[in-house]
């Protein structure tokens, strides 16, 4: 059972909250950030740790806490941020984002940072853990479930194809993959660079259920999460974001991929991100 079990107005309200410190996490970074990706995924991550997941601090010992894997390590800024008001990290340790030494290095790591669960930062590694932890997890009559979230850009790598085939063999129903699908990745629009679609028949194709979502539609990503039962088979959610959610100069731009802000781009960033 999630610890927090936040209303979607909560969770909005979290979500504002979360984008705030991903501004101010990027502009004072020594080595930048990925401020667009960080920014593309708060509903989906928000939703996740205060409504869907039972994962607590208090829980991170217990072999039934659902397990979530940041498989798009890039944007683990942003999922500082909500390890931080999910109470996994201090807040003040968000200030030594990307310091030497850090506890907040700038692709996750397990032995540095409570509640992280698998090191990530090479693209197309997660789901393959994320699979295997499944497949254990049914293995050993376990209730959890294993949540991961990918970049759509990283789906160009074939490691992820390999797993859906492991998955879709072993029924892995416990097994929920959601697809950050903003469209952008590092040097402009996926489906110039490599394009993936259309990834709903592709995953079908695969052998696994599909669901699609606005992913930064707070009402609709929880209804979606909460709809999911389990049908012999893994689960897909391509969650339709933009890359920079929430800040008008930064969204839908390709350049804010490994940008941040600067000088009254933080203070205009902020007063979008006001509470209403």
């Amino acid at each position: 059972m999630n610890p927090f079990s936040f209303s979607v107005e909560e969770l909005e309200r979290k979500a504002r909250a979360i984008r705030r410190r991903i501004i101010v996490l990027n502009a004072e970074s020594p080595a930048g950030g990925h401020t667009g990706a960080d920014l593309s995924q708060v509903e989906l991550l928000t939703a996740l740790y205060f409504r869907v997941l039972n994962c607590s601090p208090a829980l991170q010992v217990s072999d039934e806490r659902d397990i979530y894997i940041q498989s798009k390590g890039h944007a683990v800024g942003g999922y500082y941020c909500v390890l931080a008001e999910a109470g996994f990290i201090p807040v003040d340790w968000l200030a030594t984002y990307q310091h030497a030494d850090s506890h907040l290095p700038g692709h996750p790591v397990r032995h540095k940072t409570p509640g992280i669960e698998l090191n990530t930062g090479a693209l197309g590694h997660g789901l393959p853990v994320a699979v295997g932890i499944a497949l254990a997890a049914k293995r050993s009559n376990s209730r959890r479930r294993v949540f991961v979230v990918t970049g759509d850009g990283e789906l160009a790598e074939g490691s992820n194809w390999e797993a859906a085939l492991v998955a879709a063999h072993y029924q892995l129903d416990n097994l929920i993959i959601i697809n950050d699908k903003n469209s952008l990745q590092l040097a402009g629009a996926t489906k110039d660079i490599m394009n993936t679609d259309p990834l709903d028949e592709k995953w079908r194709a695969f052998g696994l259920a599909v669901t699609v979502c606005r992913g930064n539609d707070m009402a609709d990503v929880v209804n979606t999460l909460e709809a999911l039962q389990p049908q012999g088979k893994p689960q897909v959610i391509i969650a339709h974001t933009t890359k920079g959610a929430g800040v008008s100069f930064i969204q839908g731009r390709p350049e804010w991929h490994h940008r941040v802000p600067k000088g009254d781009e933080i203070e205009l960033a902020l007063e979008e991100l006001k509470d209403e």
